[in-house]
This record gives C-alpha cells, sequence and structure tokens, in this order.
C-alpha cells in the first residue's frame, strides 16, 4: 500500500535523508522516499500496518526536524 504526506517546514536535505533512513527501519515499511524538493514522503508498505507506520513516522519526522509538519493525503 502507498501512501504521500506531504511535509511543511523541512528546512534541509540532510534532515530529509535522516528522516527517511529512520522510517526505512520502521517494521513493515518497502519503501520510503523523502523528497526535499517537493517536500513530500512516500511510504510503500505491509497495509494491515499502514496506520502504525505513518504514526512512528510522524514521530521520527518530529525528533529530527521539531517544527516540521506532516498532513496526510
Amino acid at each position: 500500500m502507498k501512501k504521500v504526506l506531504r511535509i511543511e517546514n523541512l528546512d534541509c536535505a540532510h534532515c530529509a535523508q535522516k528522516m527517511e533512513d529512520g522510517i526505512a527501519k520502521i517494521d513493515g515499511v518497502t519503501q520510503v522516499k523523502v523528497n526535499f524538493l517537493l517536500q513530500k514522503i512516500v511510504l510503500d508498505g505491509d497495509e494491515t500496518k499502514m496506520d502504525a507506520i505513518v504514526a512512528e513516522t510522524i514521530k521520527i519526522c518530529k525528533k529530527i526536524e521539531p517544527d516540521c509538519k506532516l498532513l496526510i493525503k
């Protein structure tokens, strides 16, 4: 299942890479791409775990960039 999250206030590409690395380690994630220029995250993973994956993604992103906000498309 694919899920797209929009990011607001992501300030640097280095933080985007750190987010991508952290999200990739979440159980159930098969692929993730954090695009700094487009300010979005594309998640692909286990449909039965997607709610938990999104919740964990939000925690990881807030830990790396506390001012960012994620919006589910």
